[in-house]
């Protein structure tokens, strides 16, 4: 039975609101309303709420948290601000994450549209994905990780080229805890890259995928034939089936498979990560701390 598993979703693309990527020049970026609890107007601001610190924010910033709080609607699904909800105590356990989240979010200067589009991605029903991961190659803890990370790439891309370190440095940070499962993306602006991901696919065969990843994006400017030969053979993987896999179409077509499933779920560019089925959209420097608030929650 194919296996699913509902992951977050972290688009990172030129337009995207924290950092660069690579676009999919076929798609559009559309906008994402706001999420707001509908009674706003006649409902009184809140000054604090219980579990959640304010020590670092200003008197602005406080407004903001503010309104935010009061104006989002709970992630429990009950038409109830975030506010009342903690105020409650009522419906899931979310409520006070999400406070929590809203303050990070106003503490670090972002404006009302982004913290608004951060929290939908977080926290609406509507942007929960599901991405099958059965048999892609997983880096960290195979089973019983309570985070799943699923990465979107192209080996060709200097911005998944950047973020290749930084999220093997979030598996050995939260080891046991959190896994990353690799899925392909090349982009057609890059003359290499699909060369490159069927090559990856042909090293999974054979046990080294994670090895084969690593020396291309270390060798991101030496994608040719031969340079993936010489890496197989510097692998010391079978050469004669690495060959044939190279030239079988249905590792072509395992790679195609991935670049449709993320067309599916709303990949833009790449790099584009999936964590618990969320669109996160942070700084890729802000993981750590993404990661830490879903493995608290």
């Amino acid at each position: 039975m194919t296996r699913r598993f509902p992951v977050l979703a972290l688009t990172v693309a030129c337009t995207s609101l924290a950092f660069l990527g690579c676009d999919d020049d076929d798609d559009v970026t559309e906008s994402i309303e706001n999420v707001e609890f509908e009674g706003r107007d006649e409902r009184p601001r809140v000054e604090s709420l219980p579990g959640v610190e304010l020590g670092g924010l200003d008197a602005m910033d406080r407004r903001v948290w503010s309104r935010e709080v009061s104006d989002l609607l709970s992630p429990c699904g009950e038409p109830i601000s975030v506010a009342e909800c903690v105020q409650r105590g009522a419906g899931c356990d979310r409520c006070l994450p999400a406070a929590r989240y809203i303050a990070r979010l106003v503490a670090e200067g972002l404006d009302r549209g982004e913290i608004r589009e951060l929290y939908r991605n977080r926290y609406s029903d509507d942007a929960l994905k599901e991405i099958d991961i059965e048999g892609a190659p997983v880096r960290g803890t195979p089973m019983g990780a309570e985070v799943t990370i699923v990465e979107f790439s192209d080996f060709e891309c200097p911005f998944c080229r950047e973020a290749h370190p930084a999220l093997a440095r979030v598996v050995r940070q939260f080891e046991g805890r959190v896994r990353l499962v690799f899925k392909n993306y090349p982009l057609p602006m890059h003359e290499h890259a699909t060369a490159a991901a069927i090559a990856a696919v042909a090293a999974h065969k054979q046990g080294k995928f994670w090895e084969m990843h690593d020396l291309l994006f270390e060798n991101q400017d030496a994608l040719e034939r031969s340079d993936l030969e010489d890496y197989a053979d510097e692998l010391g993987l079978d050469l004669e089936r690495f060959r044939a896999d190279l030239d079988d179409e249905e590792t072509a077509a395992a790679v195609q498979r991935d670049r449709d499933l993320g067309r599916e779920v709303g990949v833009r560019g790449t790099p584009s990560i999936f964590i618990n089925g969320r669109p996160f959209d942070e700084p890729l420097e802000n993981l750590p701390v993404y990661l830490r608030e879903e493995l608290d929650s």
